[in-house]
């Protein structure tokens, strides 16, 4: 099985609270078998600090991008970044 990149908003208290609704979500909106590309196969993820005076988004795609090791691995944890008080972004990659 392959693994392509993702990336979707959640909102919650805190990240534990988003990052359980944004896998119920993509749960729904994808299937609950497995292999779809989505944050529904994050088991966990990682909060990362966005430097000071960059967007979080932009961020996010870069690390991405670059192959950083936190977020480098379809099985491994999702990123998170803080996009604004009560909303969080997951990223990274995922098994399809």
């Amino acid at each position: 099985m392959g693994g392509q990149t993702f990336e979707t908003i959640a909102g919650g208290k805190d990240p534990k609270e988003a990052f359980a609704r944004a896998r119920e979500q993509a749960a729904w909106d994808h299937g609950h078998s497995g292999y779809t590309g989505t944050i529904a196969e994050k088991d966990d993820f990682v909060l990362i600090d966005v430097p000071a005076g960059e967007d979080p988004i932009t961020f996010a795609e870069k690390i991405v991008r670059d192959g950083d090791k936190r977020v480098d691995d379809k099985w491994g944890p999702a990123g998170c970044v803080k996009v604004e008080d009560g909303k969080w972004l997951f990223f990274g990659w995922a098994s399809c």
